[in-house]
Formats: structure tokens, C-alpha cells, sequence
């Protein structure tokens, strides 16, 4: 078994849930939530990253407004809708009911942990 090969799929699964987090707090530039994420060990490349932006907006997950940078071009900020936040919630319910239900299986096969 490739382990570091399923490490990366696993990770790949949160994703959205952590995206959509991330948004939750503050409109986020694209290389702020990937910095939040290489933060959180949720090693992410923008290749990885564009895709689930788009599709979480076309989704109606996340909105965007442009903001002037000093810096060069103009920048688009995500934020979170009304939509993201509900499944959000649900999404965060789910994850949290996945890791009791592992935590257990991986319990009984230890004894516990």
C-alpha cells in the first residue's frame, strides 16, 4: 500500500469543508486559504486549489468580489453565502460523526488508544 498516496487522497476529502471554513471567518485570497491549509498540513498547490473554488461558486457555496491591489492585479476575494454556511454546518456535523465512528473502530482494534 502506497501510504503517502492515500495520506494525500484522505486529505483531498476535507477539502471543501475546510475551504468553506476558512471562508466562514473572513473573505480569503486564494493564496491565504492555501497558506492556511499548508498551515493546517493540508498541503495544497493552486493547481489543486482553483478547481474547488470554481466549483464550490458554481455550486453557490461561495461568492467573490474584486479588490484593487497595490501590488499588480486586481484580486478576488471569496467569501462564504448563506447556502456555504448551511452546509458548512452540515458538512462539519458529518466530519465530526466520521472521526467519533473511526476513532472508535480504531479503539476496538487497540483496546484503546
Amino acid at each position: 500500500m502506497d501510504l503517502e498516496r492515500n495520506n494525500a487522497q484522505m486529505r483531498k476529502g476535507v477539502l471543501e469543508l475546510c475551504i468553506l471554513s476558512i471562508a466562514s471567518r473572513q473573505d480569503a485570497y486564494a493564496s491565504d486559504i492555501i497558506e492556511k491549509l499548508k498551515e493546517a498540513r493540508l498541503i495544497v498547490v493552486e493547481g489543486t486549489l482553483y478547481p474547488l473554488l470554481t466549483r464550490l461558486k458554481n455550486e453557490g457555496m461561495l461568492g467573490y468580489r474584486w479588490e484593487e491591489s497595490t501590488q499588480g492585479p486586481p484580486r478576488k476575494y471569496y467569501k462564504i453565502t448563506d447556502a456555504g454556511r448551511k452546509s458548512l454546518d452540515e458538512m462539519a456535523t458529518d466530519w465530526k460523526e466520521l472521526m467519533d465512528a473511526v476513532e472508535r473502530l480504531l479503539e476496538d482494534r487497540t483496546g484503546g488508544l
